[in-house]
C-alpha cells in the first residue's frame, strides 16, 4: 500500500533538497520576524496607527518585482542560479543587520524604513525568480510540483514559528532585535547551499543571450491564454488581497486594541492555513486549473467573514481559511507555470509571474491602506474579499472554454517526459 506521508514529502529524499530546506527553514523564520516587526515599528512607534505609511513601505518593497523585470528574469535564464542565489542572500542579510543596528541605536526613521524597504525589495526581485526555478535544479522536473509545495510549507512554518516569536522579542528588548535576527539568520541559507553535491544537481537549459530576451518572454506569455488567464488572476489577488500586513495589523490595533504579542499570534495562526494548503498542494500529482477556481472563491469568503468578525478569535479563524485559499492559488499558479513552460524560458516567465503578482502592491497597498483609514480595517478586508471573487470568475471564464487549457495540459505532459530522460 502507497504511503501518503511518502508521497507528500517525496522530494526530501533528494540530499541538496532537504539541505536547502533545512536552510531556508532558520531563514523564512528570521525573515517572518523581520515582516512583523517593521510593521510594528512603522504602525505604532513611527507613526500614529497609520495604515497608509504601511502601505506605502509594502509598495516600495515589493515595486522593484516590476521595475527590475527585464533583468531578473534575463538573469534567471542566464546566469548561474547557486552563485546569483548566494549574492542576493548575503545582500539581504546585510541590509537586515543595518535596519537592526539603526534601530536598536534609536536612529531610526520612517524614511530610513522607506528606504531599506525599497533596497531589500530591488534584492529580492533579483532573488525571487531564481529561487523558485532554482528548485527544478535541486530536484528535477519529476518532483517540481511536489518541491514547490513543500517550500511553500517551509516558508510558512516560518510565517507560524516568526511572528510569534517576534511579539516576544519586541515585548521583551525591542523591535531592532528582530532585524538583526533575520540579518543572521541568512547565514543558514548560505551555508547550505556551500554543502551541496553539485554532481547531482540537475543543470536547467540555459537560454541563449540573445536581444530583446524580456521581449521574448512576454511574447510567450502572451500567446498562451492560460498563462494569461493565470496572471490576470494573480494581479486580481496579489494587488487588492494578499496586503496581510495591512489587514492583520489594523485590524489588530483598530478593532481588537491588542499590542505586539496579539499581533504576532494573528500572523502565527494564519499560517496555520497556509501550512495547511501547502501540504494539501504536496499531495497532489499535479496542479489543475479547477483548483485555482476553488481557491479563489474560498479566498474571497474568507475575507469576508474575516470582515464580519464579531471578535478577535472569529477573525484568526477566518486568517486560516484565508491562509489555505492563497496557498492554493499561489502554490497551483507556481507549478502549472513552471511545468508547462520551455526550460530556456522559465526565469522570464518567473520574474513576469511575480512581477504581477507583487508588483500590483505599489498600486493595491497605498489603496488599501487608505480605505482602512477612511473606512475602517473592514472595508480593506472587503477590497481583498472582491479580488477573489474576480479572479473566480476569471477561472470560470477559462473552464468553460476547454481549448484554453489545452497549452498547459500539453506543457505538463511534455514536461513529465522530459523528467524520464
Amino acid at each position: 500500500m502507497k504511503n501518503p506521508a511518502a508521497g507528500t514529502f517525496r522530494a526530501l529524499g533528494i540530499y541538496n533538497y532537504r539541505v536547502w530546506t533545512a536552510g531556508s527553514l532558520v531563514s523564512n523564520i528570521g525573515t517572518w520576524m523581520q515582516r512583523v516587526a517593521q510593521d510594528w515599528l512603522v504602525l505604532t512607534q513611527l507613526t500614529h496607527h497609520d495604515a497608509s505609511a504601511v502601505g506605502i513601505v509594502m509598495a516600495l518593497q515589493f515595486a522593484p518585482q516590476f521595475l527590475l523585470l527585464p533583468w531578473s528574469g534575463y538573469a534567471a535564464d542566464h546566469f548561474n542560479q547557486r552563485k546569483l542565489l548566494m549574492l542576493t542572500q548575503a545582500l539581504m542579510g546585510a541590509l537586515a543587520l543595518a535596519l537592526g543596528v539603526l534601530t536598536v541605536a534609536g536612529s531610526i526613521r520612517l524614511w530610513h524604513v522607506y528606504v531599506f524597504a525599497f533596497l531589500f525589495g530591488s534584492a529580492a526581485a533579483l532573488d525571487a525568480p531564481v529561487r523558485q526555478i532554482f528548485v527544478a535544479e535541486l530536484v528535477g522536473d519529476e518532483h517540481l510540483s511536489n518541491a514547490v509545495a513543500l517550500n511553500s510549507t517551509s516558508f510558512n512554518a516560518g510565517r507560524m514559528i516568526g511572528p510569534a516569536v517576534a511579539g516576544i522579542v519586541i515585548a521583551k528588548v525591542g523591535t531592532g532585535w528582530a532585524f538583526v535576527v533575520n540579518g543572521l539568520s541568512f547565514a543558514a541559507v548560505l551555508i547550505s547551499m556551500s554543502l551541496f553535491r553539485v554532481s547531482e544537481l540537475y543543470p536547467n537549459m540555459r537560454a541563449r543571450r540573445t536581444e530583446g530576451g524580456f521581449l521574448q518572454g512576454l511574447r510567450y506569455v502572451w500567446g498562451r491564454q492560460d498563462l494569461r488567464a493565470i496572471l490576470v488572476m494573480l494581479f486580481l489577488i496579489g494587488t487588492f488581497g494578499l496586503n496581510f500586513p495591512i489587514f492583520t495589523s489594523t485590524m489588530a490595533v483598530k478593532v481588537f486594541h491588542t499590542d505586539a504579542r496579539g499581533f504576532g499570534l494573528l500572523s502565527s495562526i494564519m499560517a496555520i492555513g497556509t501550512i495547511s494548503g501547502a501540504l494539501i498542494a504536496a499531495g497532489r500529482e499535479k496542479p489543475k486549473f479547477g483548483s485555482l477556481l476553488i481557491g479563489s472563491a474560498v479566498f474571497g469568503i474568507g475575507c469576508s467573514f474575516a470582515a464580519l468578525a464579531p471578535g478577535y478569535w472569529w477573525f484568526a479563524a477566518a486568517l486560516v481559511v484565508i491562509g489555505v485559499a492563497a496557498l492554493t492559488v499561489t502554490n497551483t499558479t507556481n507549478s502549472m507555470m513552471q511545468l508547462s513552460t520551455e526550460p530556456a524560458m522559465r526565469g522570464r516567465v518567473m520574474a513576469l509571474r511575480l512581477a504581477v503578482a507583487l508588483g500590483g502592491t505599489p498600486i493595491g497597498a497605498p489603496i488599501v491602506g487608505w480605505v482602512a483609514n477612511r473606512f475602517g480595517p473592514r472595508w480593506a478586508l472587503g477590497v481583498g474579499a472582491a479580488s477573489g471573487f474576480a479572479a473566480a470568475i476569471v477561472a470560470a471564464y477559462v473552464l468553460t472554454r476547454p481549448t484554453g487549457l489545452e497549452a498547459t495540459e500539453s506543457g505538463l505532459m511534455i514536461s513529465g517526459r522530459r523528467s524520464d530522460l
